[in-house]
This record gives C-alpha cells, structure tokens and sequence, in this order.
C-alpha cells in the first residue's frame, strides 16, 4: 500500500476539477515528493487509472496554449469520495503501515468530524497497545535486549516506536479536544492547493510537455 492514490484523490477533491499537472504541483506544494512515492509517472498514472475504476471523472477540454492534444481535467465521483474517507480512515488507524500513509491521512483529518477524528486516533492508540502487548509477552525490554548479539536491539527499536508512536498520538488527540484547527461542519473547509498558474515555490523540477494531462 502507498499514499498516492489518497492524495491524489484529496487534491483533485480539494480543488472540484484538476488537471494532472495541477495536482503534481499540489503535491509539490505539500512536500508530498519528499516522504512519498508521488512522483510525476506515479502521479499520471493514478489519474488514469483512478478514472478508468470510477473514482474520478475525465473531462477533456481544450487543447493548452502550448499545442498539442486536449487537456484532460479530473473531478471526483460519488464513489471517488466514498474511497477518499475510506483511505482517511484506514490510514489514521493503520499503525503498521508506512508512515507516508499516515502523513497523508493527517492532512485531510479536518475532512471528518471532529468526535469521529478522536475515536479514530484513539483506536489507533489501542492497536499500537494491542501490538506492544503482543511483543512484549516474549520480550522486556526494560531487562534490556535478550536476543544474542545485536538482534535485541531490533525488538529494542520496534517497541520505542511502539511508545513514541502512541505518546504523540495522545498528544494530538489531546490539542483536538481542546479545539485545535477546524474540523468538517465548524466553519470553512481548509483548503491548502494552489490555483491554475499560481507559483509553486517548492516546485523541484521544470515543466516538461505533457505536464497538463
């Protein structure tokens, strides 16, 4: 599993229609290419493959002012969304995945609601509990490392992650609770995308025909 289709699906929502080179540049925009596999080939390819499985809706319109063949906009579908708040969800629970999947869930957190937010970080506390728990049966890692050699050490890493990962997300479920950012049905839905030819100061390569498939 990987964050692309998340975000590409979040950025095209959040702009109602985009071409392929407006949610690359998005994508820029979050720094999304740094800690993720949204690279522009990855990109194009979940637009079309997206459309062709009825998630997103292809829209060609004319051609760009650099020539060539009719520019193809995306819109989300009814389906489409309904696979967006799948993917929020699954992603703020999934404790074992990548943490690009996380990285994405979180920023399109404020889609939800705000108690439906709480429980879902809270279930994903629970999960890394659950899973400490399970290692910890056969391993403590306050004895320090009882594998041979180094091997210990990995256990030792795997539960501090376990640790750190569940003290942040009470963190974060803490600032919710207090009224931190605003959440779906509280006022004006965050919007964070860059309009059709704004600059993108975080762009990290040139354009290139094609660009506004």
């Amino acid at each position: 599993m990987s964050a692309i289709r998340l975000l590409v699906l979040g950025a095209v929502r959040q702009h109602g229609r985009a071409h392929g080179y407006q949610v690359r540049n998005d994508l820029e925009f979050w720094g999304a290419h740094e800690w993720s596999n949204a690279k522009p080939g990855s990109i194009y390819h979940a637009l079309k493959q997206m459309a062709k499985q009825g998630l997103l809706l292809a829209h060609e319109i004319a051609p760009s002012t650099a020539g060539g063949p009719p520019r193809t906009e995306y819109e989300i579908t009814e389906q489409g969304t309904e696979e967006y708040f799948s993917l929020v969800r699954t992603y703020l629970t999934a404790y074992d995945e990548g943490p690009d999947m996380l990285t994405a869930a979180l920023g399109f957190i404020v889609d939800l609601r705000r108690e439906e937010a709480l429980e879902l970080l809270a279930e994903r506390v629970r999960r890394i509990q659950e899973w400490r728990k399970s290692v910890t049966e056969y391993y403590t890692p306050e004895g320090g490392p009882e594998q041979p050699d180094h091997i210990g050490e990995i256990m030792n890493f795997w539960v501090h992650s376990a640790d750190s990962g569940a003290e942040w997300t009470q963190g974060l479920i803490e600032r919710i609770r207090g009224g931190a950012y605003t959440f779906s049905g509280e006022g004006a839905p965050f919007v964070a995308v860059l309009a059709d030819g704004e600059e993108n100061p975080y762009a990290t390569q040139e354009r290139h025909p094609g660009d506004e498939r």
